[in-house]
């Protein structure tokens, strides 16, 4: 039977794609890092766009993009007022896409352009540069972990006028370290593949942001739901800002929706090595591991199924990550484990940053009872919230309960960026998305 949108879904989704739009146009683009690269030499593909910018950062042209989304939805509106009748799935998917564009694409291929005409230390983000130059080393036959990082390019990035500082190179630590799970250095070897300025991490950000739709339409439910709570992933501010920051999220988040949807259509092979990949790329992935084992097992799964998703599982851990551990087992665990918990300076609103203020931890360089605190809070908290899903079957509390045990994490963190807060985010809306397809998902697998 052909899925449509009916009227009122229609009127929903206008009505979710326009107040997004209107949450990202007043901040649409700022905050952006004071790069002073001297002269701009527009040139490759992104040329014209740059010359249009007039040779800087400006943000006329993605918050002009971003105002053309809003005339869409205006547009869109007014064919619903025309014509009211039921939307087809391709013309609804077609709306969300273009809004996503509109609010993506002009800044993130503006900073790419402006780095193409520079320097690949200008106008970029350090997290992404430096996972591309760890591409470049893999493809190189080269370990990025215990890789000394001080003449690599990246620390002309921290001077923000592309010169060399000694004392750059003697205080920023992440220059002797790759905090970045195996999944993102074989992700940037791939993409670096790519003719440039299209190489750029960021091009594939906005493509994950974009795909977070089809995922969210992979769940079972309501057409008009899961469009709007796919709107929601690909149109959110922390999603359309990590795009052109270089924030590097998107791909892991996208494996982590995937991997519920997937076992909501009992798919758990695949379901299993998608959430190995989503760890693979970030670690706070790795939070959502009992709680989707757990929902696994409640779904009423046999052991050759347990089985088939455990191996799957393990075999990607395995064959993406024992390379690099046979390679370097100290330097792997020195920069992922050891420098990623302990050794950043403390930064955001969290609880360490709470008692920095209140005088309790001496300053922002100072030790911070990360550990102690995981044992005594988290650690109590999460067995608390498995223990409750174990007690109800519903299999949107898998999601709920990851959603609450990262936000806490991420609070007693040693660092908690604003952003941090899409992975919550994103847990509440697979929960939801879960909430609408678990009776479906019970009874077994669509017939084919």
């Amino acid at each position: 039977m052909r899925e449509e949108l009916g009227e009122r879904g229609a009127w929903a989704l206008v009505g979710v794609l326009f107040l997004l739009v209107a949450i990202n146009l007043p901040e649409l683009g700022s905050d952006p890092r004071a790069f002073r690269p001297g002269t701009i030499d527009p040139q490759g593909p992104l040329a014209p766009l740059v010359r249009a910018a007039g040779e800087e950062y400006d943000l006329g042209i993605p918050r002009a993009c971003a105002f053309l989304a809003a005339l869409l939805c205006g547009a869109a509106a007014i064919r619903l007022i025309a014509r009211p009748r039921a939307w087809s799935r391709g013309f609804a998917i077609a709306l969300v896409v273009a809004v996503g564009l509109l609010l993506t694409a002009p800044a993130t291929l503006l900073v790419v352009g402006l780095r193409d005409s520079t320097a690949p230390w200008f106008f970029t983000n350090d997290s992404t540069y430096q996972i591309e130059l760890g591409g470049d080393l893999l493809l190189d036959l080269d370990n990025p972990y215990g890789h000394d990082y001080r003449r690599s390019g990246l620390e002309r990035f921290y001077t923000r006028d592309g010169s060399v500082s000694e004392r750059v190179r003697e205080r920023e630590v992440a220059l002797e370290h790759f905090a970045y799970f195996p999944g993102s250095v074989i992700t940037a070897a791939a993409w670096r593949l790519l003719p440039e300025p299209f190489d750029d991490l960021r091009v594939l950000l906005l493509l994950c942001n974009l795909a977070m739709l089809a995922a969210a339409l992979a769940f079972r439910g309501p057409l008009s739901v899961r469009i709007a709570l796919g709107a929601l992933l690909v149109c959110n501010p922390i999603a359309v800002r990590s795009a052109w920051y270089g924030q590097n999220d998107a791909l892991s988040l996208l494996m982590l929706v995937l991997a519920f949807a997937l076992a909501s259509r009992r798919r758990f092979g695949w379901a299993a090595a998608s959430l190995a990949g989503a760890i693979l790329l970030k670690q706070f992935a790795l939070v959502a591991l009992p709680f989707f084992a757990l929902m696994i097992w409640t779904m009423g799964t046999r052991g050759p199924e347990r089985k088939r998703a455990s191996l799957a599982f393990l075999a990607v851990i395995a064959v993406c990550a024992l390379p690099f551990l046979v390679a370097g087992p100290v330097s792997f665990y020195e920069d992922t484990i050891r420098y990623g918990a302990g050794t950043y300076r403390i930064v955001g609103y969290g609880l360490s940053a709470i008692l920095v203020e209140t005088g309790v931890i001496a300053d922002r360089n100072a030790a911070y009872p990360f550990g102690l605190l995981v044992l005594l809070t988290w650690v109590p908290l999460t067995a608390w919230l498995l223990l409750a899903q174990r007690r109800r079957p519903e299999l949107w509390l898998a999601a709920a309960g990851f959603s609450v045990s990262v936000l806490w994490l991420m609070f007693i963190g040693r660092v908690f960026n604003n952003y941090y807060l899409v992975w919550p985010m994103t847990g509440a809306v697979i929960a939801v998305l879960l909430a609408l397809g678990s009776a479906r998902a019970r009874d077994g697998p669509e017939p084919r």
